[in-house]
């Protein structure tokens, strides 16, 4: 019978395992804050009885992201509800969200996607949670947001500012 040799470890998955390590890339969330809260009711104490008519609500969400010191950047989402009727506007409730995140071992190029997708789905479950309260002490039901795709939010709104900027869509 032959000796089969022992193999000796493959150097270049060694060397690729060290790097993959090394440029695992690092978010944290240093502090969140609510920035910007309103909620309006405009019907006031008839508020009770427009609920019984099912209202129609809306849901936008933007976010955004600046550069604060090095390797930290404040994150914001940016959510605003309305509820309506076909005859009067029910409640309105607008939040500003935001976060200090720190991010490190991440290429200059990723880190925008990374704080608008990553960063805003950390901060997400908080804001939600905030609305939901709000609407709810404001007399209505609680305002539960429905879980937010971030990739294609951030997909939509670099087209739109693609746009913008490219003539693209104008009259």
């Amino acid at each position: 019978m032959a000796e089969v040799p022992p193999e000796a470890p493959d150097q270049d998955a060694t060397i690729d395992d060290a790097d993959e390590e090394m440029m695992q890339p690092q978010i944290g969330i240093e502090t969140q804050y609510i920035k910007d809260l309103s909620f309006e009711n405009p019907v006031g104490p008839g508020a009770p009885d427009i609920v019984a008519q099912s209202p129609e609500v809306s849901v936008e969400v933007t976010t955004s992201a600046r550069a604060l010191e090095d390797g930290k950047y404040e994150v914001a989402l940016v959510v605003r509800g309305e509820a309506k009727t076909p005859e009067t506007t029910v409640f309105i409730v607008e939040l500003t969200y935001a976060g200090v995140l720190t991010i490190s071992e991440v290429p200059d190029d990723a880190i925008g996607p990374i704080l608008l997708i990553e960063g805003a789905r950390l901060l997400f479950p908080f804001a939600r949670n905030i609305v939901a309260d709000v609407s709810r002490d404001g007399g209505f039901p609680p305002l539960f947001i429905n879980p937010i795709d971030f990739v294609q939010l951030y997909r939509d709104q670099h087209m739109a500012a693609d746009g913008a900027t490219n003539g693209v869509g104008k009259a």
